[in-house]
């Protein structure tokens, strides 16, 4: 290893970050190719943003930074323990990777104090350009070639150290380094994480139906969730890391050490029957400098009302009669569907109640075939 590169690896380390590779700032063509024949088949509906034209510019590094001669791809562990389950039941699930602070701003901190010292580590002006995953760079494309690690079938990056539990960053630079190889693995003939996916959103290896995922599904969507797919969905409110826990890679994976990414509150677990009482100030305040404010307050509600319904306990029948009186029209629909399935004379008489009432007419649908399960005495 040359002296700048060796260098720029150790300044990495120095602040932090946990894997640090680099790779050439050629175009991804590969992955450029593969990611606009999934725009076209229409995978990606329902993120409008993710267009061909951004896919284009994500896998072309000049186009981000004119000049650009190196990426230094740089990763931090979020892996940081077990959860610590709220105090009551029932609870759900979060994603880990938003057990802690919101992670853009603690990657882009970084991120920025190590461009400022890379003019020192390579001994020369140096022009830069930094990213994590909110902004139009394949992340992904330049840690595999960077050799951070390998794509899995789930499409995450695979680390020999880390595991999957990885967030990760990059540093386009005019700064001519010489690259790291690839690294030679991959999952051989292992599909765990296809077969364990509950909505079969992982359709192919290396490929995802972003329609399916439940990390779409509870994040991004803003309309109602397919009544399909919510009995799929078990009690995650916020992402999921199901391909993620059946990994073997992810078996003895070093943890991170990172303060930020420790679990607050009972993230890791929380108490559900609280969260349907949030208002927006509420909301805010209990998830200030998170990544669950991405979900909005009605979203993480709805995301609430379908994981009751799943747990089925009837201790969450006050409290999702309370959202079917008082929510937005997208909690109401979707608390009409939890009442539903945990069934019984209260829930169904509710549900007859709100009916009388509900001006909306996609709401009164929901609680027309709500009420319908909630009489079935078979269900």
């Amino acid at each position: 290893m040359r002296q700048t590169e060796l260098a720029v690896k150790t300044l990495a380390r120095e602040m932090g970050f946990d894997l640090v590779g680099i790779a050439s700032a050629e175009p991804f063509l590969r992955d450029e190719d593969a990611a606009v024949q999934r725009v076209r088949g229409g995978l990606m509906d329902g993120l409008p943003w993710y267009t061909e034209e951004r896919v284009r510019k994500a896998n072309r590094p000049e186009a981000l930074l004119p000049g650009a001669k190196s990426i230094i791809s740089l990763a931090m562990s979020y892996l940081t323990g077990e959860p610590k389950p709220g105090a009551a039941a029932p609870r759900g699930r979060i994603a880990r990777y938003a057990w802690g602070d919101d992670y853009h701003g603690v990657m882009k901190k970084r991120l920025r104090r190590f461009a400022e010292a890379l003019p020192g580590a390579a001994g020369r002006p140096v022009r830069t350009r930094i990213f994590v995953d909110d902004g139009p760079m394949n992340d992904r494309a330049a840690a595999e070639r960077a050799g951070v690690g390998w794509f899995g079938k789930n499409t995450n990056i695979l680390t020999p150290s880390r595991g999957s539990w990885v967030l990760l960053g990059q540093v386009i630079t005019d700064l001519e380094l010489r690259p790291d190889p690839p690294l030679a693995k991959n999952c051989g003939e292992c599909v765990r994480c296809i077969d364990a996916c509950p909505t079969g959103a992982i359709v192919a290896p290396y490929v995802i139906d972003n329609r399916k995922c439940i990390s779409f599904l509870t994040i991004e969507l803003r309309g109602a969730i397919p009544r399909e797919l919510r009995p799929l969905m078990a009690d995650w409110v916020f992402g999921c890391d199901i391909c993620q826990d059946v990994c073997p890679v992810n078996r003895g994976t070093e943890h991170g050490t990172e303060p930020a990414f420790r679990q607050r509150r009972d993230f890791g677990a929380p108490a559900l029957l609280p969260l349907l009482e949030l208002d927006d100030d509420g909301f805010r305040e209990r998830f200030r400098n998170s990544p669950i404010k991405r979900a909005k307050r009605v979203g993480l509600q709805r995301n609430v009302c379908v994981a009751l319904g799943n747990i089925g306990d009837r201790s969450a029948v006050p409290g999702l009669i309370g959202r079917l009186t008082r929510g937005e029209p997208l909690v109401r629909s979707h608390a009409a569907w939890a009442l539903g399935r945990i069934g019984g004379q209260v829930s169904a008489d509710a549900l007859e109640a709100a009916l009388a009432r509900e001006p909306e007419a996609e709401v009164r649908e929901e609680i027309e075939t709500a009420l319908a399960e909630a009489r079935d005495p078979a269900a």
